[in-house]
């Protein structure tokens, strides 16, 4: 079972059409988090944590990559809080915030944050929110580590 936070109570009918195309490279990511977990890339060579996926490390160039779970969690690096609507099914969640996470891994995740209770900060500790979209798919977005 999903070890990661989840909101059920948000609805999130629809969202798969804007998914990216899932490819042979990066579909362990989508499946763990259809899973619920979050898998990133870790370099056999030198060990270091990437995203996103490709078939080298970004660090030392080794094409040593194994998918592992994360923890995930980190700390908002910057962010943004969106208030124009550009596609009619973040409607609800308006204003959102899209923020970067600098993973305690290493990477940078860009996501966003929805139905925040309070504003964010720079630095502010974060933890996953994985989001169900059906059986089948789900999303990564970001959440306060407090909540």
């Amino acid at each position: 079972m999903n070890t990661m936070n989840t909101m059920s109570t948000l609805n999130f009918d629809g969202f798969g059409e804007l998914f990216p195309e899932i490819t042979e490279l990066n579909k362990p990511y989508w499946d763990g988090l259809a899973q619920g977990e979050v898998r990133l890339q870790k370099c056999g060579a030198c060990g270091k944590y990437q995203y996103p996926a490709e078939t080298f490390c970004y660090e030392c160039g080794a094409q040593k990559m194994a998918w592992v779970k994360v923890a995930a969690e980190g700390t908002v690096y910057s962010f943004i809080v969106v208030h124009q609507l550009y596609h009619k099914l973040l409607k609800p969640f308006m204003p959102y915030t899209v923020a970067i996470v600098q993973m305690d891994e290493g990477p940078r995740m860009l996501a966003a944050m929805l139905g925040l209770k309070s504003p964010i900060a720079i630095g502010d500790r974060v933890k996953p929110c994985i989001r169900v979209v059906d059986n089948e798919r789900a999303f990564l977005t970001y959440v306060p580590a407090n909540e």
